[in-house]
C-alpha cells in the first residue's frame, strides 16, 4: 500500500486543524464569545494539529528507513555472496597447485604453460607438419 497518499491526508488535516485553531482564536479575541469546533478550543485543535504532523513525519522515516534498508541488505548480500564465491574457489581442492606461486588465475596460468621461448615460425613448422619431428625432440 502506498505510504504517501496517507502522508499527504495527515499534513492536509493537520494544516487544516491549524487554521480551525487560527479562526476560533481570532473570534475568541475579537468577541465576546467562546467559540468551540465539535467541542474543541484552539489549544486542543493545535495539539491535534502537532499529533498529526509528528505522525506523519514518523511515517515517513519509517518508509524512508525501510528502504535504506533493502538497499543496505542487497549490498551487504553482495558482499557476501562474493566472499562466498572466493572462499569456495580456495577451498577448492587444487586451487593452490593452479595458481602457482604468482597467485595468478587459472587463465593466467593457461597463458603462461605456453613456452613462450621458441620462436613464433618453429610453432607453426610444428603445428603445420605433425609428422615432422620438431627441432626440441632431436637429440
Amino acid at each position: 500500500m502506498p505510504i504517501l497518499p496517507i502522508v499527504d491526508l495527515m499534513i492536509l488535516m493537520a494544516w487544516t486543524s491549524l487554521l480551525g485553531a487560527f479562526v476560533l482564536k481570532a473570534i475568541r479575541v475579537t468577541t465576546s464569545y467562546d467559540p468551540a469546533l465539535f467541542g474543541l478550543g484552539p489549544m486542543e485543535l493545535t495539539f491535534v494539529a502537532a499529533v498529526l504532523l509528528l505522525f506523519a513525519l514518523t511515517l515517513t522515516a519509517r518508509t524512508w528507513l525501510k528502504e535504506r534498508e533493502s538497499v543496505g541488505l542487497a549490498a551487504r548480500d553482495r558482499a557476501a555472496g562474493t566472499l562466498e564465491a572466493y572462499s569456495a574457489l580456495r577451498a577448492a581442492p587444487g586451487a593452490q597447485r593452479e595458481q602457482g606461486r604468482s597467485g595468478g588465475s587459472g587463465v593466467d596460468m593457461a597463458r603462461a604453460e605456453t613456452p613462450a621461448h621458441q620462436p613464433t615460425s618453429a610453432l607453426m613448422a610444428e603445428m603445420t607438419s605433425p609428422a615432422a619431428p620438431s627441432s626440441s625432440s632431436r637429440t
